[in-house]
C-alpha cells in the first residue's frame, strides 16, 4: 500500500511539474528617466531580479536602488541619498500578475500582448499599478518588455526639484529575458 501511495505521489508531482512552468532572471534591466528640464536624469539597473509563473501568470520583479547607474556619479548619489533614500529603503519591487496570460501560446514563438496588474513598492510606499507589455517568445524562452509611468510624490519621494528639473512623472522601462 505505502509503494501505490508513493508512486501517486511522485506522478502527481511529475504532472504537475510538467504543467507549470517558473522562469527566473537576475540580469533583468530596468531603465528609470525622470528628466524635467536641460538636465537628463537617468538610470539603468542591469541586476533586476525577476520570476514567473507560466500557468498563473503570477510575476515578481525585485530591484536594489543602489543598483541604478547614472552617467554622473554626482547624480546617481543625489539619488540615492537625497531622493530614493536607499539606506532606509534599499528595495522596489513589483507583485503582481499578467491577467491574459492564457492568452500566451507558449508553444508557438512570437510576440503576445500581455496586461499586467500588481502591487508596486517604491520608497516604503505601495500603489496599484497596471500596464500593457510584450512577451517575446523564442524557443520556448520568455522576454518581457514594458514601459510605465509613476508619479514620484505618490510614492513619497520629496525633493525641491521634483516637477523643475526633476519631471513629477518618472518613466520606468523593463526588458526581462528568462
Amino acid at each position: 500500500m505505502k509503494r501505490v501511495v508513493l508512486s501517486f505521489c511522485f506522478i502527481a508531482i511529475g504532472f504537475n511539474s510538467q504543467a507549470q512552468q517558473v522562469f527566473a532572471t537576475k540580469t533583468g534591466q530596468l531603465f528609470f528617466n525622470a528628466t524635467g528640464g536641460d538636465v537628463k536624469i537617468a538610470a539603468v539597473n542591469n541586476q533586476t531580479d525577476s520570476k514567473f509563473v507560466s500557468t498563473t501568470g503570477q510575476i515578481i520583479f525585485g530591484a536594489l536602488i543602489k543598483g541604478f547607474k547614472f552617467e554622473n556619479q554626482l547624480m546617481e548619489d543625489h539619488f540615492n541619498e537625497n531622493y530614493m533614500e536607499s539606506t532606509q529603503f534599499p528595495k522596489a519591487d513589483f507583485k503582481g500578475y499578467i491577467t491574459n496570460i492564457k492568452e500566451v501560446n507558449f508553444t508557438k514563438d512570437g510576440d503576445y500582448a500581455i496586461k499586467v496588474e500588481g502591487n508596486l513598492t517604491i520608497h516604503g510606499v505601495t500603489n496599484k499599478v497596471s500596464t500593457e507589455g510584450v512577451m517575446q517568445l523564442k524557443g520556448g524562452k520568455p522576454n518581457i518588455i514594458g514601459s510605465f509611468k509613476i508619479p514620484i510624490k505618490q510614492y513619497g519621494i520629496k525633493g525641491s526639484y521634483i516637477g523643475e528639473k526633476i519631471a513629477s512623472e518618472a518613466t520606468i522601462k523593463l526588458n526581462c529575458k528568462y
